[in-house]
């Protein structure tokens, strides 16, 4: 263990009670909008996509009092509104441009919160916003039931509740806190030769990977190299129920949606002959569909993504009433990329479907088509991206894998005993694996043949198909088969070692350079 391995892990463990009393507030604050009238100022969505700002105000105004940046004004929203803050070492005597830019990227917004559901199942003892109301009214097996991992009742105590807990408030807040022990340590070379460009996103759920997007859209086309990062540290949850908490994940598999569009001719339901019904002409393509993919006719499998996958996941139906035929039936696939699958041919395999010809050949319309996300951002802005979210493998063998393992020996190792495939404990030995769901990684890629973003060699980008992208892996607190879910949860002992290691990173992959 070297000096800056012990005193990041002191200062980690120092400031642990603090990254605490951040997380905590960053998941409570909804409460004070969703119940509140809109003309007072409430938000009924406040928290999730495109309605982060109370949480990020907060955010930034604990950056500048904890003293995260070096000066206020080191921190700021981009005009997609994602809140960004840099760390670097202006007296370590590198030039801006020959140093290595690492981003840390973590989204702010969750998914729907589901307040009264999760008071009903816990039986009134979590709070999705408050947390843990009252520990006797929730069983190890009421938890068991409703998450992928809950660690010995004896651990409990180190379990923080609420939604945004896991995926992925526990990873900016461990951001946040690292770029303070960074600076701190900065005498100690903690940011030698470095930029640290932070990233708490929005929209992510909603749109994976849209603040990258617009970073890679808007920021970097003709940027200056201390512009254009190294390498991105995704610090969405990295842990897995059966085989541990905090891996270090390397690549995720794409998604897309595609959405299907059945127009029919609706009519009285008394008399159905007179009308063509796209709600059973959809069904039958769902259907087939299903059937499909349970065979894995026409997916592509992976040794170490996965294979491909498509599911029906979400709908909305078209009627005059409940005793018609309705008039226009719409429906999308959730459809998972692993490597080698690409989104045109997922499109051609629903196009290709005999249900899609049978509804046809019957007179009805079909449209399969790939859907625009077209919601604005809390700061207005407007993407307009295809769903289309890219997978990304970074090698195993690349500087940045090797520099996350050997500061995970440094500063998590050291302080942990737990064993992989032993359940969501730490364990003491680095785990390298990939995502199971998909990250704000997709937002990453470009056309390997794109010159407007000046990659020089040095950055050493990963080429993998027709695309390229920054080295990137992932490291957070949570485990991933509790996100999403009722009585969402983090391990806070998770928070502590992934601020050490998003505080150690970046001075150990610029020594190794």
């Amino acid at each position: 263990m070297s000096n800056l391995d012990k005193r990041v892990a002191e200062l980690a463990a120092k400031y642990h009670p603090l990254a605490i009393e951040i997380l905590k507030e960053a998941i409570r604050i909804p409460a004070d909008y969703v119940d509140r009238p809109v003309e007072q100022g409430g938000d009924p969505r406040c928290g999730t996509s495109n309605h982060e700002f109370p949480r990020l105000d907060y955010l930034r105004r604990r950056i500048v009092e904890i003293g995260a940046v070096r000066r206020p004004e080191d921190v700021d929203f981009d005009a997609f509104g994602n809140l960004v803050w840099t760390v670097s070492d202006p007296s370590d005597g590198i030039p801006a441009d020959q140093k290595k830019v690492i981003y840390l990227d973590g989204h702010t917004d969750t998914v729907k919160p589901l307040r009264d559901v999760w008071l009903a199942k816990t039986n009134g003892g979590v709070d999705v916003y408050n947390g843990l109301i009252d520990r006797s009214k929730i069983t190890k097996a009421m938890l068991e039931k409703e998450l992928g991992w809950v660690p010995p009742e004896t651990e409990w105590d180190n379990l923080l509740f609420g939604r945004g807990s896991a995926d992925q408030l526990g990873g900016v807040i461990a951001q946040i806190v690292a770029s303070k022990i960074m600076l701190e340590l900065a005498p100690e070379g903690a940011l030698k030769g470095v930029i640290v460009r932070s990233y708490a996103t929005v929209c992510e759920e909603d749109n994976d990977g849209a603040g990258p997007m617009y970073v890679m859209r808007n920021v970097l086309p003709g940027a200056k190299p201390e512009l254009i990062p190294d390498v991105v540290i995704l610090t969405d949850s990295t842990g897995d129920a059966k085989k541990g908490a905090l891996g270090i994940y390397r690549g995720q598999r794409g998604r897309m949606q595609i959405e299907v569009t059945v127009t029919g001719r609706s009519s009285h339901g008394s008399m159905p002959w007179m009308g063509l019904n796209p709600l059973e002409y959809g069904g039958a393509i769902i259907k087939e569909a299903a059937e499909k993919y349970e065979k894995r006719d026409g997916f592509l499998d992976n040794p170490f993504l996965g294979h491909g996958t498509r599911t029906a996941s979400w709908a909305t139906l078209d009627s005059p009433s409940d005793c018609a035929v309705p008039a226009r039936f719409v429906f999308r696939f959730d459809r998972r990329l692993t490597i080698g699958e690409t989104p045109e041919q997922a499109v051609k395999d629903v196009e290709n479907l005999s249900s899609v010809a049978a509804a046809r050949a019957a007179g009805l319309e079909v449209e399969v088509a790939i859907p625009v996300y077209p919601d604005a951002s809390w700061k207005g802005y407007v993407l307009n991206n295809p769903q289309i979210y890219l997978g990304w493998v970074t090698p195993e063998d690349h500087p940045a894998i090797k520099a996350a393992v050997t500061s995970y020996e440094g500063v998590v190792s050291p302080h942990v005993n737990g064993k992989q495939n032993e359940g969501g404990f730490i364990p003491k030995e680095p785990r390298v694996d990939r995502w199971i769901f998909s990250t704000d990684g997709v937002g990453y890629p470009v056309p390997k043949d794109d010159t407007s973003i000046p990659v020089t060699a040095s950055k050493n980008w990963v080429v993998s198909g027709a695309y390229k992208h920054p080295a990137m892996f992932g490291f957070a607190p949570g485990i991933e088969q509790n996100t999403h879910k009722i009585a969402e949860c983090v391990d806070v002992r998770e928070v502590r070692h992934a601020v050490a290691f998003l505080a150690r990173f970046p001075s150990v992959f610029a020594a190794g350079q």
